[in-house]
């Protein structure tokens, strides 16, 4: 089983004549993945080729024109920030129901602008921006995550932070513990799906038996994400980083910064607790304790 993509998902790519939007449309398609158009405003009507030669798309001057040709369902943003927020607006115009946007640095203004719209259009999901994507393991992949490191298991992972969700999948891995899905939801303080979305999802998926949820210092997802694992039937593993950051300085994502007693790891940790969550002091923890509820399981 997988969360909100499988090998039924069509992805329309936003940016997919670009070097990024080239690279990372190939090693989706690579991984499975239907990639079924591109979009480029004035390429209309042209072919996008991958570097390798293997996979041909069309390419249409917008997400509407590409949705209504392709049924696609889902749109991988991967566009320069000025056109970035613009673009996930058009998605959800266009009816797909889910909207994956790996972008950095689009203004503020322009987030609240688009998620404003979201909340009003019904159907539709949005991951991102400034994120690394999703994938479904031996089902789908939208994003930049590497997939060379996931092999099939029990345990999904959600996380706030690209790097780390590779480093803790591939320890999973090295640990012979496979996965479900792994959802980066990105660290800009607005974003689309939160913790407590990508929980409820791996709550409702009958093969994940043990979620790992990875938070980092900033905001108050983790501590909303910890109410929500108290009403949930499976494990969870949590990891906070950031634990040394001095407050008041951003660390990394935008909105990975403590101001006062806001966003700190401490009651982050302690929310977790809370609920009954054991949190990891080191990534390297991470696959001991998976396999500790794993063996509770039976």
């Amino acid at each position: 089983m997988s969360i909100l993509i499988n090998k039924d998902t069509k992805v329309v790519v936003s940016g997919i004549t670009g070097r990024e939007g080239t690279f990372h449309s190939g090693q989706m398609l690579a991984y499975g993945t239907q990639v079924v158009a591109g979009v480029t405003p004035g390429k209309g009507g042209q072919t996008w080729t991958s570097a390798c030669g293997t996979y041909t798309v069309p390419v249409f001057d917008t997400v509407k024109e590409a949705v209504d040709a392709t049924g696609a369902n889902a749109h991988f943003v991967v566009v320069p920030p000025r056109f970035a927020a613009e673009s996930i607006v058009e998605g959800a115009a266009s009816g797909v129901e889910l909207i994956v946007c790996i972008t950095d640095g689009i203004p503020q203004q322009d987030m609240v602008t688009a998620t404003d719209y979201i909340k009003r259009t019904k159907g539709v999901k949005v991951i991102g921006s400034n994120c690394p994507g999703l994938l479904s393991v031996d089902q789908a992949k939208i994003g930049i995550i590497p997939q060379n490191i996931f092999t099939a298991g029990p345990v999904g992972l959600v996380s706030r932070s690209g790097t780390m969700t590779y480093e803790i999948v591939d320890a999973l891995t090295r640990a012979g513990i496979g996965q479900t899905s792994a959802v980066g939801i990105g660290g800009d303080p607005i974003l689309g799906m939160r913790f407590v979305d990508v929980l409820a999802e791996f709550e409702k998926d009958p093969e994940t038996k043990v979620v790992v949820m990875v938070g980092e210092i900033g905001g108050s997802d983790e501590e909303a994400g910890a109410e929500f694992i108290k009403t949930m039937t499976k494990p969870v593993i949590g990891f906070i980083g950031g634990r040394s950051a001095p407050p008041g300085k951003r660390m990394g994502h935008a909105g990975a910064i403590v101001s006062g007693n806001s966003g700190s790891a401490e009651s982050k940790i302690e929310a977790l607790n809370a609920a009954g969550v054991p949190v990891a002091d080191s990534t390297s923890e991470i696959p001991g304790l998976v396999k500790e509820a794993l063996a509770k399981l039976g």
